[in-house]
């Protein structure tokens, strides 16, 4: 099997496993404020990570890769609160794939920067990401207000889901799990301090088991994705794991018969397209 394979099949890999994770931190939020759920979550997948990096007998990783992956981890932090809050409102259909489009985007931006301009497949993928946007948007919801909210948070999740993308692509050290390990605990450390500053308790884990199983599907998505990563080029990895929202959206129809709109749908498909034509 061919490096890239892997490294496509990874991302996947890493869309199934984090739309899932998604979802569940969806359900979790509707009983707990977004922070409380990224703390329990976040924490959840320390000892789960580094039991793997004993395992692999992987090292403290070098300054640099620490300092990536502090920023990666505070990145998607604030990107899972702002998903998470965004599902709890019950809207799934306008919440993940706008974030996911936007998260996609983002490394395409970045590669274009260093590396060129994207080839007419990309741009028109971007395009077709952008309709499907105003298509989701579409919502049985007349509250102007409800609406927008739900865009902003999509857009602020897509923001820190892209920055991790880039970030966490920058670890030189070839390791996999070390570097995990403190993104986690930066994730923890920023949520525990927003709760500080809110005065809002953390919860105990085991009153809220369904965020501690989010956190392993969570710290399994940013395994895969940096697996991806080191085989395949950040743009192609990214748009790859960000298709994840039709798992979470797909998981929010079947089991909590979230109603999506005919349009919505379209836009769905429209966004999913645009994050296919942008990988291409």
């Amino acid at each position: 099997m061919s490096a890239t394979l892997i490294g496509l099949l990874s991302a996947l890999a890493s869309a199934l496993v984090w739309g899932a994770g998604d979802f569940v931190g969806g359900l979790a939020a509707y009983r707990r404020a977004p922070y409380q759920v990224v703390a329990l979550a976040s924490l959840a997948g320390v000892p789960l990570l580094l039991f793997f990096a004993y395992l692999a007998n992987e090292g403290i990783p070098p300054p640099p890769d620490i300092l990536w992956a502090i920023a990666g981890g505070i990145s998607g932090a604030v990107g899972v609160a702002a998903l998470f809050r965004g599902l709890s409102t019950g809207s799934a259909a306008i919440v993940a794939p706008t974030a996911g489009v936007v998260s996609a985007a983002i490394p395409v931006i970045v590669g274009s920067l260093l590396q060129g301009l994207p080839p007419g497949t990309r741009l028109a993928g971007m395009l077709a990401g952008l309709v499907g946007i105003g298509l989701v948007s579409k919502t049985a919801d007349t509250r102007v207000e409800a609406v927008r909210s739900s865009l902003a948070l999509s857009v602020l999740a897509g923001a820190g889901f892209g920055g991790f993308f880039v970030t966490i692509a920058q670890l030189k050290g070839g390791q996999l799990f070390a570097p995990l390990v403190i993104a986690k605990l930066a994730a923890v450390a920023l949520a525990c301090l927003i709760l500080v500053i809110r005065r809002e308790p953390l919860p105990s884990p085991a009153s809220q088991p369904i965020a501690l199983l989010a956190g392993a599907l969570d710290a399994g998505g940013n395994f895969f994705y940096l697996f991806a990563v080191q085989h395949v080029r950040l743009d192609v990895a990214a748009v790859l794991t960000s298709m994840y929202p039709a798992t979470t959206v797909i998981l929010s129809a079947v089991l909590l018969h979230e109603r999506i709109r005919s349009l919505q749908v379209v836009g769905v498909g429209l966004c999913l397209t645009g994050v296919a034509l942008i990988a291409l």
